[in-house]
């Protein structure tokens, strides 16, 4: 038996919902390892266990969320959820694959500025720093693999680097140019699909769907700042990570550049080893890496309160940030689907979407050495030469322990493929000893 969903027409099992249910609170609750290790997750229990997709429909879902900004496993999830229930599916796969991640790094957080200075808790974040460098250059390592190697794709890497460290271009500026360089010289092979029966007469539904996401993205923004004002922290927080929402292509890790650039350079809403230390907590719980933000949000509004407690600012923070960074992809979802199929048969799309992949792997290049320069030396200066910028270091500042523990996390990555859970568990226990050691 089968069923049809108003919204593809296309056939799909006869899945109960509360099965459905079942599994998507089961992939809350255990999606850890990041966008591949969620992904492949997914890939086991829709299609090699439940059957509810075949192979190549799977590959045709996750093809369409690498087109978009912002988490491709949990957009992958939401479409999921929406080609076997509609609306309400997508929904509850969405939300239940962000939610309980989101607690629990809103739990963590508080812990962090709660127990700041605590030789304890210190160690642990001091062991954490040397897996996230190695975690950095993992997710560098997969990134290649997922680009064509031509002269071209080489070159927009190489420029992306360039770009992002020596002229100190925005991230948005940087995807935008390897975008457009993508579309008009690169020329990937396409797939013909046959456009959903359905997709012909959904213009008006697609728009009221814009229109009614649009307006729950964008509502807290509003209220803050009626409320609050436009110069108040949550209306920052709100409209800076709704601006980043719309330009991270390329996952968590291609974000951190942008927050390297703004939140800690430019807005000071905290500092690299901070940065370092969020993204250990994002790694190391269920839910996406991209609840990094999350952190990033609390932090913020923790240290400019008024009129709330610090505690309370954190938290409402923490909410703006995770409503603003996962309310577009479910517009994103709900809005485009039914046209996946030309997306994808579109040349100049695939070849723009090349393109950034490319430049994504440039400026992760970079966020590995501006993670490891920090992990190692604690400040980066800068020299300047015209328009053109160079990270300088004091030597004399060198942490001959973050170098140590920093050459046992990659070893123990590389060497004995220690994975990632463990690895930042090591590490952890290894930093509390050396804190405790050198008192």
């Amino acid at each position: 038996m089968t069923t049809v969903t108003s919204e593809t027409a296309t056939p799909f099992p006869a899945v109960p919902f509360s099965e459905a249910l079942a599994v998507w609170i089961k992939v809350g609750l255990f999606s850890f390892g990041g966008a591949a290790g969620q992904i492949a997750m997914l890939h086991t229990i829709i299609v090699d266990e439940k059957k509810w997709l075949d192979e190549k429909r799977f590959l045709h879902a996750l093809n369409y969320c690498t087109l978009l900004p912002g988490p491709e496993a949990q957009q992958l999830a939401t479409y999921i959820g929406w080609l076997l229930h509609g609306v309400r599916g997508g929904l509850v796969a969405g939300l239940l694959f962000v939610v309980p991640g989101a607690l629990v790094v809103l739990g963590l957080t508080m812990l962090y500025v709660a127990a700041k200075g605590v030789p304890l808790v210190e160690g642990i974040f001091f062991g954490i720093k040397a897996a996230v460098l190695v975690i950095v250059v993992q997710a560098l390592l997969k990134m290649a693999k997922r680009v064509g190697h031509t002269p071209l794709l080489y070159g927009l890497m190489v420029a992306s680097f360039l770009a992002i460290l020596v002229l100190k271009l925005p991230y948005p500026a940087i995807v935008a140019g390897a975008a457009l360089a993508g579309a008009l010289f690169v020329h990937p092979a396409t797939e013909s699909f046959t456009a959903p029966a359905a997709a012909s007469g959904w213009l008006g539904r697609t728009l009221v769907t814009i229109a009614v996401w649009t307006l729950v993205w964008w509502a807290p923004v509003v209220i803050a700042a009626l409320a609050l004002g436009q110069g108040h922290v949550l209306t920052e927080i709100g409209l800076f990570f709704s601006k980043l929402a719309v330009v991270t292509f390329g996952g968590a890790y291609a974000l951190l550049v942008w927050l390297a650039q703004a939140a800690v350079e430019q807005k000071h809403w905290l500092t690299a080893p901070e940065m370092a230390d969020g993204l250990g907590l994002a790694e190391t719980t269920p839910g996406p890496t991209i609840l990094v933000t999350q952190f990033v949000g609390f932090l913020a509004a923790y240290r400019l309160p008024q009129p709330f407690s610090p505690m309370l600012a954190g938290i409402l923070g923490a909410l703006m940030t995770t409503w603003v960074t996962f309310a577009p992809s479910f517009l994103w979802i709900f809005a485009g689907a039914p046209y996946v199929e030309d997306l994808r048969s579109n040349r100049r799309l695939a070849g723009a979407l090349q393109g950034i992949t490319a430049a994504v792997i440039g400026v992760i290049a970079y966020l590995a050495v501006w993670f490891g320069l920090h992990v190692l030396f604690g400040q980066v200066g800068e020299a300047s030469f015209g328009p053109f910028h160079l990270p300088t270091v004091d030597f004399k500042r060198f942490d001959i322990w973050a170098a140590v523990l920093s050459v046992a996390a990659f070893v123990l990555a590389f060497r004995f493929k220690v994975g990632m859970i463990a690895l930042v568990g090591i590490m952890a226990v290894a930093g509390v000893a050396v804190k405790l050691t050198l008192g």
